[in-house]
């Protein structure tokens, strides 16, 4: 067996079991899915009753007042994409380049910053959102969301105030990209850092030109993470809808299954873009 076969099969093992759940767990409903989005579904007693409609409920996404709530939360989702996603990322990295110095209690410090990711869940965030532990009452106190809605448009000022009175639950988005990114600095050879500071490179230099360049792939790791996280998270505007036209007579399974797949698509092209954006360039041929 050669060390290429061999890596190739330590790779496999370890995400073995996340296949065989998602081949067990989650390609029927995939495809159940995917046929109630072309059906007008029937909860009955004795079961669901389906009647193939064709591209009516994908119709209805763009069409109905139903489908213009989705549009709306869905514009809402890219903004807050585009404001919470560059902080998680930036904030993991300082985090991790801070905890992976040689200081006391370091365990103790990467413990407390990847709790949040053990005990928080879509209910606890809720709570602590409803309980003014998001970061809000601190903020509010100084006039900050309030100098932001007087002085911008209200489609920025409202994702950024948001994104402020919820500042501290954006953090606890942080806990796997720190661990991420923490696995990538001990992956870095100390004798580069070692070279540059004897060539004279500073702190800075070394972050700019060592440290940030290693970790570009795991750049791309984490803003795929993150970019799911968030578009998967319980409290997400989509997703609540979703599950009020599931639950709605005059929509149900099969519209919500539509707007589902609509979301999906969305997604996947906002990953298209991180994927493109970091993707590795090949090296100019002379």
């Amino acid at each position: 067996m050669t060390k290429k076969t061999r890596k190739a099969l330590i790779g496999y093992s370890f995400i073995g079991l996340w296949i065989i759940g998602f081949l067990g767990l989650m390609v029927y409903p995939l495809i159940n899915s995917l046929i109630y989005s072309f059906s007008k579904v029937t909860i009955t007693g004795t079961g669901i009753k389906l009647n193939f409609t064709g591209w009516d409920n994908f119709v209805s996404v763009f069409t109905s007042e139903q489908g213009f709530i989705f549009r709306e939360r869905l514009v809402d989702f890219a903004i807050q994409l585009a404001l919470y996603v560059p902080i998680i990322i930036v904030f993991s990295i300082i985090i991790a380049v801070l905890i992976n110095a040689k200081i006391r209690f370091r365990g103790f410090f990467r413990m407390i910053y990847f709790l949040p990711v053990i005990i928080s869940s879509g209910p606890v965030i809720n709570e602590l959102i409803t309980q003014g532990a998001s970061g809000s009452s601190f903020i509010e106190s100084y006039g900050v969301i309030t100098m932001i809605e007087q002085n911008l448009p209200s489609f920025l000022a409202e994702p950024i105030s948001e994104m402020f009175q919820q500042i501290i639950v954006i953090f606890w988005f942080s806990g796997v990209q720190i661990l991420i990114f923490l696995a990538g600095l001990q992956k870095i050879d100390t004798s580069i850092y070692e070279a540059c500071s004897i060539d004279g490179a500073g702190p800075w230099e070394i972050f700019w030109k060592i440290t940030l360049p290693s970790l570009k792939n795991l750049v791309l790791i984490n803003l795929i993470f993150t970019i799911v996280s968030l578009a998967t998270f319980e409290g997400n505007g989509v997703i609540n809808l979703i599950v009020e036209n599931m639950n709605n007579p005059l929509t149900g399974y099969g519209f919500a299954s539509a707007i589902a797949w609509c979301y999906f698509l969305v997604v996947c092209i906002f990953l298209g873009i991180a994927a493109f954006l970091f993707r590795n360039k090949k090296p100019t041929q002379y």
